[in-house]
């Protein structure tokens, strides 16, 4: 009996271990290469535990930021590149860690979305309309998720904002799913924050779009799911809007 309580607390802390440490913050910007400064223009949240709950308002943007919230908007041409920089936690990269930007050992898509919003600073964020503009999932030759690439590029996931889409103020929501304990729901972690972004010189298009919550569903395939052995993975949400 003394061997399976061992056993059984064993197995609870290195599942406690595998929930903390996969832990990351999208806390910065850089367009066209030029990095605009932790914080500047993002809803940083304070802590950097999980989302879990598909059905909260905490998945839109996270919760219980960094005060002040930044005020600033960051305007990005249409068709820029932009990178969006993950760290293990709010304060960003704070020196050595071997889980920064994320936990190595964690395995999971990262995905970016785009929702167009009167005011980039409004406090104010249910209701949005979001169109999903990238994402980097599961590459079967390689065996590589999108979090392995998070990690080999130290934390930066670049992307294209489409230059189609209308000029205005936006919020850019970066994403990280970790998926090691997803085999049940709740059991994804959602780890995501807002940039508060106004897209210039912009198209005419109007991409279809999804709320949150309600994009992502506790039984999809891409939130419960089997990461050992997998052979093909779709990450939730819609498909990636193109120009």
């Amino acid at each position: 009996m003394r061997i399976k309580a061992s056993l059984a607390s064993l197995s609870a802390l290195v599942l406690l271990a595998s929930s903390v440490s996969s832990r990351t913050v999208f806390s910065a910007l850089s367009v066209n290469g030029v990095d605009q400064g932790h914080g500047v223009g993002i809803r940083v949240p304070t802590s950097n535990a999980a989302i879990t709950d598909v059905s909260s308002n905490n998945l839109i943007c996270n919760t219980n930021f960094i005060q002040p919230v930044s005020t600033a908007v960051i305007k990005v041409p249409a068709g820029s590149t932009v990178t969006a920089q993950f760290h293990h936690t709010s304060a960003g990269y704070v020196g050595p860690d071997p889980a920064d930007p994320l936990d190595p050992t964690n395995k999971g898509p990262a995905l970016a979305y785009l929702a167009a919003i009167p005011s980039a600073t409004q406090s104010t964020v249910t209701g949005l309309k979001w169109f999903k503009i990238w994402q980097d999932g599961y590459d079967a030759e390689t065996y590589q998720w999108g979090s392995d690439h998070v990690f080999i590029n130290k934390g930066n996931v670049s992307f294209t904002i489409p230059s189609c889409i209308r000029s205005g103020q936006y919020l850019l929501r970066a994403e990280s799913i970790a998926l090691q304990n997803a085999y049940t729901y709740p059991g994804a972690q959602f780890y995501m924050s807002c940039a508060q972004i106004e897209v210039t010189n912009g198209g005419t298009a109007s991409p279809p779009t999804v709320s949150f919550p309600g994009a992502y569903a506790s039984n999809d395939p891409g939130i419960i799911t089997e990461i050992y052995n997998v052979e093909s993975y779709t990450p939730p949400g819609p498909a990636v809007f193109k120009c």
